[in-house]
């Protein structure tokens, strides 16, 4: 089992090699904004179940506690990121049972209220 996954995660630095870059450095999630742990931390639960570990220099995140929001924002670790998505994606195609979800940790700079409530 460690073996076909390291295999996966092989296959995909090298299709995402060949490929280039093919996803953006910068994102717009879609989700439930909440307090994280300490002060200064967030999460957003996207729609798709995915989790981000959100923080800013720039919006005051604090008052979207609680709201649905879209959040634009710079993936932190990019490339490695990208490198466990397309891992995970690889997985999934062979057949190996993967969640679809993903965490990440993404730098906020800009965010629109979509709702004042999560649903």
């Amino acid at each position: 089992m460690g073996k076909a996954i390291l295999l996966c995660f092989i296959l995909a630095a090298s299709v995402s090699a060949l490929a280039g870059d093919s996803k953006a450095k910068v994102r717009d999630v879609t989700g439930c904004l909440s307090k994280g742990d300490s002060a200064n931390e967030f999460v957003l639960t996207a729609t798709d179940g995915s989790t981000w570990e959100v923080k800013s220099d720039k919006v005051a995140l604090a008052d979207h506690v609680g709201h649905t929001v879209t959040a634009t924002g710079v993936v932190s670790h990019a490339k490695m990121h990208n490198m466990k998505e397309d891992a995970k994606e690889t997985a999934k195609d062979s057949g190996m049972k993967k969640s679809d979800t993903e965490h990440g940790h993404l730098t906020i700079t800009d965010v629109k209220m979509v709702s004042e409530s999560c649903k």
